[in-house]
């Protein structure tokens, strides 16, 4: 199972589903009305473009479903903003815990950040560096392990589905966390 934590509108959750036919792919966020969407054109007949394999929860990150615990291969968290992304660096240890909380033994943490200075002023690092450290500390007291940082390329970026792929001004970071 892949999960989409504060999946937005769920377009990315129905581009991976249609990659990944095999595997389910779970949106989850606390904004029903951003993913309505998504989950229509999911729950649409198969000829008609639906996918059985994407669903959408309601739910915070900081305590999602005990239904979905320890349940996904792979949490995905891409281009989160506000109290997501101050979890997904270390300003909010109930963000960190509950998408840790997520994930299966051997499971991993893929955060596609682009914070900008704004985003800052929450005490948020806008640096590589300070985004590598404050994700690596998020989620080090949870049995996670820095795996690898990229830079993707645009392409790849856009191939995620996301929305805020096509509105990008800045290049994102790729940090990928292991549990050990």
């Amino acid at each position: 199972m892949i999960i989409d934590a504060g999946t937005g509108d769920g377009r990315a959750v129905l581009a991976t589903a249609a990659r990944e036919l095999a595997t389910l792919v779970v949106g989850l966020d606390a904004n029903a009305s951003a993913m309505a969407e998504a989950s229509r054109r999911a729950v649409r007949r198969a000829h008609k473009g639906g996918l059985p394999n994407a669903a959408f929860v309601l739910a915070a990150v900081e305590t999602p479903p005990t239904e979905l615990a320890g349940l996904a291969s792979l949490v995905t968290v891409r281009f989160p903003w506000g109290s997501l992304l101050r979890g997904v660096v270390g300003r909010d240890a109930a963000v960190a815990a509950g998408i840790a909380g997520l994930l299966a033994p051997g499971g991993a943490i893929e955060l596609l950040v682009a914070p900008i200075e704004r985003d800052g002023l929450d005490g948020v690092p806008t640096s590589t560096d300070g985004l590598v450290a404050g994700a690596a500390s998020a989620f080090e007291a949870h049995g996670f392990t820095l795996a690898d940082v990229d830079r993707p390329s645009a392409e790849a970026v856009r191939a995620t589905g996301s929305t805020w792929a096509r509105r990008l001004d800045r290049p994102p970071t790729l940090i990928r966390l292991v549990r050990r």
